[in-house]
């Protein structure tokens, strides 16, 4: 009954990191480029009072054992990257990316890869993101710009009034071995591990990197529905491993009172 009370609290503290992870996704349900997240657990050890295949006092074997779980616990937070949904903005520095890939950053001399490509000017003319981190490779709108046009393959070309071009170049995406093994670290932004690997920089639509849409946001892949029947699933979990404690405390009550 004691090893009831405890392996019933990792449960419950389980079933509190699910909820946080719920809670984060439904926050983010309208963040541009923000991918979801899963909480993922694990058993804990067992406590074995006979093993399968023993043999018995009988001369015979045991089909099944007797193996108690000592509860679970949390293991990891994966980052779900598959697509959002796409929302026509008309803005033509907003840049959509179709399947793999992220747009690059400089950080502070350190390069962040992002999803999100809410693009904007800054006082020099260079794209930034809303954090004000410049597009890796950088680009500068020059000054009578009139148009700016991004194709699908990241080539991009700036032309003036007359429709003469004013400069041009290509953006280049970044993809990952394992992308879920990036680190969040906030603002839309992501930083490399030694689980995601080095970041594999080409151009877009080559190499199994994914194509631009110009005037396309990618928005967060979070599904409402599916969050609030994890919510509900998590929450009577809680509740049934606060039972099992309960029940616990009372069978330990029955056996303190046998004697009066």
């Amino acid at each position: 009954m004691i090893r009831a009370l405890f392996t019933a609290a990792t449960g419950m503290a389980a079933q509190q990191i699910e909820q946080d992870v719920v809670a984060n996704n439904l926050a983010n349900v309208n963040t541009v480029g923000f991918k979801k997240s899963r909480a993922d657990f694990l058993d804990l050890m067992y406590q074995i009072s006979s093993k399968s295949g023993s043999q018995t006092s009988g001369g015979g074997q045991l089909p099944v054992g007797i193996e108690v779980g000592m509860g679970v616990k949390p293991m990891s937070t994966q980052k779900i990257f598959t697509q959002g949904d796409y929302q026509q903005t008309g803005n033509k520095f907003d840049l959509a990316i179709e399947q793999n890939g992220f747009f690059q950053f400089d950080n502070n001399g350190t390069t962040a890869y992002s999803r999100a490509g809410s693009l904007k000017i800054d006082k020099t003319g260079a794209l930034v993101n809303s954090e004000g981190l410049k597009l890796i490779p950088s680009i500068t709108i020059p000054t009578g710009t009139v148009d700016f046009a991004v194709d699908a393959g990241g080539t991009w070309s700036a032309t003036d009034q007359a429709g003469a071009t004013l400069a041009t170049g290509r953006i280049q995406l970044a993809t990952f071995i394992n992308p879920a093994g990036l680190t969040s670290i906030g603002r839309n932004l992501y930083d490399k591990t030694e689980s995601s690997g080095e970041a594999i920089v080409g151009n877009p639509g080559e190499n199994g990197i994914g194509t631009i849409s110009q005037h396309f946001l990618e928005m967060s892949n979070v599904s409402v529905v599916d969050e609030m029947v994890r919510m509900i699933v998590g929450q009577r979990a809680y509740e049934i491993n606060s039972k099992a404690i309960q029940t616990a405390d009372a069978l330990l009550s029955i056996v303190n009172n046998l004697k009066r």
